[in-house]
């Protein structure tokens, strides 16, 4: 993992949750937002290490809280425990399928309000809910399933744009025989 793609994600989680808020435009067409941070929590975790699910985590987090109505820190640990479970599994997923990506999005997306409102209720706070939280909850869901195949193409070829091309190999073998003398 390159310091590179991990600066890049942060200024990625740091645009979407800025977008998030400031655009009423989405909200008021779709009746519901979509957040950024399942997505990219879900790239975090199938392509980089815990280190970098432990900084969107924690920043992107308290940039959600810090513009919404949660109390500040709500989401932090709903969206590590996310990253954390997919990054214990990472081996096994099919991270480069875009129908597993949307899946894991959908998955992602599914459990964070979830999550963040056992987090809100634990802390003695009474959130707003009602028949048209469902509505928000299936929206959010399905946006994030689309959000995600979209956040690991972008973010790829982004990578790939700022991190150096691999060295490349020597013509000759590093384990060859080489034979001297007159024979």
């Amino acid at each position: 993992m390159s310091r590179s793609k991990t600066a890049l994600m942060l200024l990625a989680a740091f645009l979407g949750v800025f977008a998030e808020a400031s655009l009423e435009y989405p909200r008021r067409w779709l009746g519901g937002s979509i957040d950024v941070l399942p997505p990219l929590m879900v790239y975090a975790a199938l392509q980089m290490n815990l280190t970098a699910v432990g900084l969107l985590a924690c920043c992107g987090g308290v940039w959600a809280d810090s513009l919404s109505a949660n109390p500040l820190g709500a989401s932090v640990l709903p969206l590590y425990t996310i990253g954390w479970v997919l990054h214990q599994r990472h081996e096994f997923i099919l991270q480069e399928l875009g129908y597993a990506q949307a899946i894991l999005g959908m998955l992602a997306s599914a459990a964070m309000p979830v999550l963040t409102l056992l987090m809100v209720l634990s802390l003695g706070h009474t959130p707003l809910l009602g028949w048209g939280s469902l509505w928000q909850w299936l929206v959010l869901t399905l946006g994030g399933g689309l959000l995600t195949p979209v956040c690991f193409a972008v973010l790829d070829r982004l990578g790939r744009q700022l991190d150096h091309p691999p060295a490349r190999a020597f013509p000759y073998r590093a384990d060859r025989e080489i034979k001297r003398g007159r024979y």
